[in-house]
């Protein structure tokens, strides 16, 4: 890559520190003072017409440089308000490196892969790590109101209470920016994406209070124009006795029946009707359904049982049942089935004398038998179920070998939820190798981005058949016993996209892998959801829905998404664009309507609206967005592109959108009088480069020599559907510290956390890390002896193992607090996480480099100091 060479003649000076600054620490000067006259050189003049495309960045190895010096405004200051970081880099040139030496600090562990290969300190740059510490300390433990058109929001790892007076809270909706620009002109400028993150059935912290409900004879209907449903967004005319609706512009009149006058723009009961007086509220429909069921499938094949792993697995189903058999759980209805290249069904009804099984042999157009008996409520049948599964068990294989087909079993499922009318979940215990379809499509060409869209699309019969799960509202969840890295099909297609997911095992022969086993198929059965979902999403007249992104069958109408099933922890991304120039007084109103089954049939529907502010200036825009908000989305977006788009292009456009963001910032909303050498970023934007890099270098959008298409199809599922608070954590992970003193072991505070980067880990000490696919804990080379025998029951670090780990029961404060910490992050993770060792030095160091993101990845991604210099340098050409 060719950049602007920067003056080289110029020996470049620090900053001098004015009266009472320390060179430490630099101190602001009084708000009425101007600060003081910094010297920065600009670019060398022959450069001024440098080309004004975005060079894309090569994910190389780098080299370590001089330091620049990073100053931060306070913007606590008045007469500072204006003031963004600011990074002076103007004496870094690409050109006589070399024949320069130059050394970072001395860090503890001393590794290429955390240097500049163009001078920057990594330890200078804006870090993550302290934009959340800030965050906690201003907002933790106090209370956000959302308001209308209200600020922006604590992050989401910050733990404060949130209350909705009118504006649905952060819990549910985030949105990239809170000051949409006035007009679509200024959006395209700026190239922040217009776009909301909704997780609908989030669950409030333990201080805030529940989503009220009401029934639906109750609640003011809505807009009878467009469908859009009450909320504060209304805008009352004519004393009440109509409303203007700013989704479709249109007047409604009010039925006689539910009028009620206004006073001062509201009207007089709105204190006692949640839908005008909160951003979210429920409405409980008067029609009911059907229950939501509960319908297992083993795998019986000749090759599953001779893994010897039936008996345990028909152990913890009936373990299971167990435990649902009690008064709240005792009408679920239950079925059981097994397969091989046939289906085994099972009579479970409480009036025969034995259970009958009955036998499908002709699969290719799967009809049922029989209907009766299938499903029956677990107090009928539970002691019939647990006679099944003692059968099913004590199978012998058969002499002819009949392989087994995860399809179809999805598909005999199917027919018995459509038979019954019923929504529920389907899970699948499948123990024998995972066959190639028929119709599944070659994952070759693994490395060539012109092909990488074979690997993340699933067959199209998957495709079909999850769309007619979606129909019936039949969840799949899949329990993996016979886990390939290479080669075979991926079965993960219709779980992940029916709102269910896939599980993998190696083998359920160590007492580990049976521990999480047990723990997964607990959490499946128990998760409350949402079955047979359709989301709507209703914007102001002046914009309109240009995508939606997610864990989700793509259709041609983004306002209106229909899921299988729906948890709390999903979330959902939608992208907004202007149709014309918004009115700068009424704002942005965005509403998401969900309509939804729950577990004992109620149909309900949830609705959350926000109502933002619209401004002439970009600069609102900026200072209204959050970088893991931005994030988030970016993620959810390039992930669900990855389906159709070349992988390198991705990665591109990411590097382009930061690129012209920060161009567009630097050119038309800086009020920093700055030289063309220091970069300069919006305040609540300044960690976007580490996170855009963190995810552009992710498995799943570059892979590695060793990454498997198995793990980044998983990966790529997971990551997918996660929300705000999880996304931002699988990016930027968590390091905490353990005490390795021997008088103090208190449990490590999360805003203790460190930069993730491999200079932060000392030999001489432990670290968890954390992040919601991953729990290590690294040991390095020089931690003592009387720590280890704390911990580990042992005092010599060569006795370590690294691997799969339970900590030993050890009654000393460093063991309680360490094993308390590690349960609280293993209850915190969608899926169960396994404790994994990681000695300094080992060759499995590999996963914990994974997660240092600001460092160069094993598969060859830029560090977080070469991507920010970048950055700057094709901004830069930009803008000259």
């Amino acid at each position: 890559m060719e950049v602007p060479a920067i003056n080289q003649n110029f020996t470049h000076q620090p900053p001098q520190p004015w009266a009472g600054q320390s060179h430490r620490t630099p101190a602001m000067p009084p708000a009425c003072c101007p600060p003081p006259p910094y010297h920065y050189p600009n670019l060398n003049q022959d450069h001024r017409s440098a080309a004004v495309s975005v060079t894309p960045m090569a994910d190389t190895t780098v080299t370590s440089g001089h330091r620049p010096q990073l100053l931060y405004w306070d913007p606590s200051l008045q007469s500072y308000a204006d003031r963004e970081p600011v990074l002076d880099i103007s004496h870094m040139t690409t050109q006589g490196m070399s024949q320069r030496s130059y050394s970072l600090p001395t860090s503890p562990v001393t590794n290429s892969k955390t240097e500049s290969r163009y001078g920057l300190d990594p330890q200078l740059l804006p870090s993550v790590v302290q934009v959340i510490k800030e965050d906690k300390i201003q907002w933790e433990g106090k209370v956000f109101v959302s308001e209308s058109k209200s600020s922006v929001p604590p992050l989401s790892s910050t733990q404060c209470t949130l209350e909705d007076r009118g504006n649905a809270t952060p819990r549910f909706i985030r949105c990239t920016s809170y000051s949409f620009p006035v007009e679509a002109q200024s959006a395209q400028k700026s190239h922040l994406p217009l776009g909301a993150i909704v997780c609908p059935l989030a669950r409030p912290d333990k201080e805030e209070r529940d989503v009220p409900a009401c029934e639906a004879g109750d609640c003011v209907k809505g807009c009878v124009h467009c469908g859009a449903f009450m909320s504060p967004a209304m805008n009352w005319q004519d004393c009440g006795q109509r409303f203007y609706c700013p989704f479709c512009d249109k007047l409604t009149e009010v039925p006689w029946q539910s009028y009620q006058p206004t006073n001062q723009g509201r009207r007089v009961d709105w204190e006692k009707k949640p839908e005008l007086s909160l951003g979210s509220y429920e409405i409980l429909e008067k029609q009911t359904g059907k229950a939501a069921v509960l319908l297992m499938a083993i795998d019986i094949s000749a090759s599953a049982m001779r893994t010897g792993q039936l008996d345990h697995i028909c152990q913890q189903i009936s373990s299971q049942l167990q435990a649902l058999n009690g008064p709240d759980q005792s009408d679920l209805r239950v079925g059981l089935m097994t397969y091989d290249s046939r289906i085994h069904l099972y009579n479970l009804s409480p009036a025969l004398s034995r259970p009958h099984m009955m036998v499908i042999t002709d699969c290719e157009e799967l009809e049922l038998p029989v209907v009766e008996g299938l499903l029956v409520p677990l107090k009928d049948c539970i002691h019939i179920a647990e006679r099944v599964l003692q059968e099913i068990a004590l199978f012998n294989p058969e002499s002819e070998n009949r392989s087994s087909s995860q399809e179809l079993s999805v598909s005999a499922g199917l027919k018995i939820l459509q038979a019954a009318g019923s929504p529920g979940k389907l899970l699948i215990f499948h123990s024998s190798p995972v066959s190639e379809g028929t119709n599944q499509k070659s994952s070759s060409g693994f490395f060539s981005s012109s092909k990488m869209k074979s690997i993340f699309q699933g067959p199209d019969s998957s495709t079909s058949l999850a769309k007619e799960c979606v129909s019936q509202g039949c969840s799949v969840h899949m329990f993996l016993f016979s886990h390939q890295e290479v080669g075979g099909a991926w079965p993960g297609h219709i779980p992940f996209l029916t709102g269910g997911g896939l599980i993998c095992y190696n083998s359920l022969q160590s007492e580990m892998e049976q521990e999480r086993f047990r723990t997964d198929l607990s959490r499946c059965v128990n998760m409350q959801m949402a079955f047979k979902v359709q989301l709507r999403v209703f914007v102001s007249k002046e914009m309109r829905i240009s995508g939606c992104y997610g864990s989700i069958i793509a259709g041609s109408d983004s306002c209106c998404v229909s899921m299988a099933a729906l948890d709390w922890r999903t979330a959902l991304a939608f992208e907004f664009t202007h149709n014309k120039s918004l009115d700068e007084t009424r704002g942005v109103a965005i509403q998401f309507v969900l309509s939804y089954s729950n577990s004992s049939g109620e149909n309900r529907t949830r609705i959350h609206t926000v109502i933002l502010s619209a401004s002439h200036q970009l600069l609102d825009t900026f200072r209204s967005s959050q970088a893991e908000t931005l994030l988030t989305f970016y993620c959810k977006k390039m992930y669900s592109l990855a389906l159709e788009s070349p992988l390198q292009s991705l990665r591109e456009e990411l590097q382009t959108e930061v690129t012209e963001m920060l161009a567009c910032f630097r050119k038309h909303s800086c009020s920093t009088s700055v030289s063309p050498g220091q970069l300069v970023l919006p305040q609540f934007l300044k960690v976007v480069p580490v996170y855009i890099n963190s995810l552009r270098k992710s498995e799943v959008l570059l892979p590695g020599l060793r990454s498997s298409v198995h793990q980044r199809l998983q990966l790529r599922s997971l990551i997918v559907s996660m929300d705000t608070l999880s996304t931002a954590s699988q990016f930027y992970p968590l390091i905490l510290p353990l005490s390795v003193s021997a008088d103090n072991a208190n449990m490590p505070s999360l805003r203790e956390a460190l930069r993730c980067t491999v200079s932060s880990l000392d030999p001489g000490a432990l670290y968890l890390i954390y992040c919601p696919l991953a729990l290590l804990l690294w040991v390095g080379s020089c931690v003592p002896s009387h720590t280890l025998l704390q911990l580990f029951n042992t005092n010599s670090f060569s006795f370590l193992t690294s691997g799969e780990i339970n900590l030993p029961v050890l009654e000393n404060s460093l063991s309680i607090s360490t094993r308390a910490l590690v349960c609280s992050l293993q209850s915190s993770a969608a899926v169960t996480l396994q404790l994994k060792l990681v000695r300094e030095g080992e060759s499995c160091a590999e996963s914990l480099q994974r997660l240092l993101v600001e460092d160069k990845s094993p598969n060859g991604g830029a560090s977080y100091a070469d991507f920010l210099f970048h950055l700057h340098v094709n901004a830069l050409r930009i803008i000259v």
